[in-house]
């Protein structure tokens, strides 16, 4: 393993570029702040055959102790457009890639564009959250999408999606499927105008607003309700506070079949999904046996939501790893399921 001291000036260390804090050296680190220099840094990368991995906001990451064999690209572009703005049809805005989301949504607050309010103090880079469909307390980045503009690493061409194209589901779509083949450049959202939230889908979040299930309120309202939230289950980045040393929610929501939920005992959370159910999977953490704070040593549970897998400073992400394994061992052995991991695990499995 190639030592930190070794690239100390270089910032070729993950572990600078990640909200878990682990991760070793790049063998180069490559910063894109336009769209051409993405194309053009990834494009010559492919023409030599240099493994390429790009790298958003690094929220969503958990890097190997021995880093990465090739070019790392971080996405730092920047840019919110106004493509237009008409009282029928809402606003339209054209947003880079590198652009941060939780920016975004206050934006989109502040000008009184309802959608993403519920989306508030997630982190990471709007091209990453199209990429993983990011989505929170009902609602998803998906659900304003229009368009999505990227490059082709196999085509070697610029490709636009529309919506439908790019099959954003729960947790997923056609990049996420096919890992690495398209580069986002930029994300087209249409919004609706008005002051009010969209209905609000939380309980946690409308008991906090005095407000019921499906009822709106005022966008500002929602974003600091939501953020109050997060904040409680330590899924606001706090450098101070290593429960958000983490890549926030390690394991999805299991979809599963209605033979599977039928075994779950009659408290377990259930969610129709197109013929399908979906289950909570930090209630199959807790239920399992894993409390808030498990483990000992440098990574953990976060003391403050069993969802995520926490570095309390000084871990690896060996050590992490080990305990998703841990955590993904029990619940497969107590309830017949098998979680699946949120993050991108570059160079590491959880097989």
């Amino acid at each position: 393993m190639m030592t930190r001291e070794g690239y100390a000036t270089m910032s070729r260390f993950l572990a600078d570029h990640t909200t878990t804090r682990v991760g070793g050296p790049a063998r180069r680190f490559a910063t894109a702040s336009t769209a051409e220099e993405l194309i053009a840094t990834v494009k010559d990368c492919d023409e030599r055959g240099e493994a390429v991995f790009i790298l958003g906001g690094g929220s969503n990451v958990l890097a190997s102790d021995d880093g990465f064999d090739g070019t790392v690209v971080r996405v730092a572009t920047t840019g919110i457009a106004t493509a237009d703005v008409m009282t029928c049809s809402g606003a339209f805005l054209n947003v880079a890639a590198g652009e941060n989301l939780d920016d975004l949504v206050c934006h989109a607050v502040e000008h009184g564009y309802s959608g993403i309010e519920s989306l508030s103090g997630i982190p990471g880079q709007v091209g990453a959250s199209v990429i993983q469909n990011a989505g929170a307390y009902g609602q998803e980045v998906g659900q304003t999408v229009a368009r999505i503009r990227t490059w082709d690493r196999k085509e070697r061409k610029i490709h636009t999606f529309g919506v439908f194209d790019a099959r954003l589901g729960y947790r997923t779509s056609i990049f996420k499927e096919n890992p690495g083949r398209w580069v986002v450049l930029e994300v087209g959202f249409q919004f609706n105008l008005g002051d009010l939230s969209k209905p609000i889908r939380s309980a946690e979040v409308a008991q906090r607003l005095g407000v019921r299930t499906g009822e709106r309120a005022p966008l500002a309202a929602v974003r600091q309700a939501t953020l109050a939230v997060r904040k409680t289950k330590g899924m606001v980045l706090d450098a101070a506070d290593h429960d958000t040393w983490s890549t926030g929610s390690f394991f999805v929501n299991p979809i599963i079949s209605a033979v599977q939920a039928e075994l779950l005992p009659p408290d377990a959370p259930r969610f129709a999904v197109g013929g399908k159910c979906k289950t909570s999977a930090a209630w199959l953490i807790e239920h399992a046996g894993f409390s808030k704070g498990f483990g000992e040593g440098a990574a953990t549970l976060s003391n403050k939501h069993v969802l995520a897998l926490s570095n309390r400073g000084g871990a690896t992400a060996a050590d992490i790893l080990a305990l998703a394994k841990v955590i993904r061992e029990g619940v497969r052995t107590v309830f017949g399921i098998t979680l699946v991991s949120e993050p991108v695990l570059l160079g590491l499995s959880l097989d």
